[in-house]
């Protein structure tokens, strides 16, 4: 359950040592990290420890926004439980271009044709993404190689061998046509990075493609619907904080 609703203690402050879930909005530019140190800093200070355990149950890329499970307290043993959940993103393809990073935080790499792509195309295209697929993650990855990041070793301009992994695609719905351009519904497992989805949709109509957009929707029975906006949670959290230091006082 969010904090909105969690149950308070009798001085009327959430109980966090016990643990709960936050959903939470992530705005663009901000990465995963980032959020869970905004939130941490903070409860470390209402809790009265230095380091308090906080965490989030699936990364989201920086440009990307959309849902986050934060778990804190005791539901941190929980965050595998959360990760392990099918997700719902939706967004937007671009073709007729390539970004080393699949996304737009890089700049275009390599220009393509697109005149030859028709809508029929795009939606024929699109089922042979679905089902259980082999994927190979972008080289602009968290994942580790060598006990390094994948992205530090991108931007210095080395070369990695990336394994194909197989994920599954429950659903790729394409919801609009701008031809460049398409808007998408995914469902999709645990490990589908749908930068990679964009560059190989692109691949698979002889053009290129890369994520001009994304939002989590849904992580499991969690939407982001229901999560705070992250500056509303900060402004509670130090309405909280600021409760405390008076019931302590």
């Amino acid at each position: 359950m969010s904090l909105k609703f969690f149950t308070k203690d009798y001085m009327g402050i959430p109980s966090f040592k016990e643990g709960m879930v936050m959903l939470v909005d992530k705005p663009s530019t901000w990465t995963s990290f980032d959020v869970v140190n905004k939130i941490r800093f903070r409860l470390s200070r209402i809790v009265g420890v230095k380091r308090f355990k906080v965490g989030h149950a699936g990364t989201l890329d920086p440009l990307a926004t959309g849902l986050l499970i934060i778990c804190v307290g005791k539901y941190t043993k929980k965050i595998d439980t959360f990760q392990n959940m099918p997700k719902r993103y939706s967004g937007s393809i671009m073709f007729g271009a390539t970004r080393p990073s699949y996304d737009l935080e890089t700049e275009i790499d390599a220009r393509f044709e697109v005149d030859h792509i028709t809508e029929k195309d795009v939606l024929a295209k699109a089922q042979t993404f679905t089902g259980e697929i082999q994927q190979r993650p972008p080289i602009f990855s968290a994942i580790k190689s060598g006990g390094e990041r994948l992205y530090k070793k991108a931007r210095r301009g080395e070369e990695v061998e990336i394994k194909k992994r197989s994920i599954q695609i429950y659903n790729f719905e394409i919801s609009e046509m701008r031809i460049p351009e398409v808007d998408f519904i995914l469902d999709c497992s645990k490990g589908t990075y749908v930068r990679s989805l964009a560059y190989d949709f692109g691949e698979s109509l002889n053009s290129g493609g890369y994520l001009s957009l994304l939002r989590r929707e849904r992580i499991g029975n969690f939407d982001v619907k229901d999560a705070w906006d992250l500056d509303s949670l900060i402004e509670e959290l130090d309405k909280i904080q600021e409760k405390v230091k008076l019931d302590v006082g």
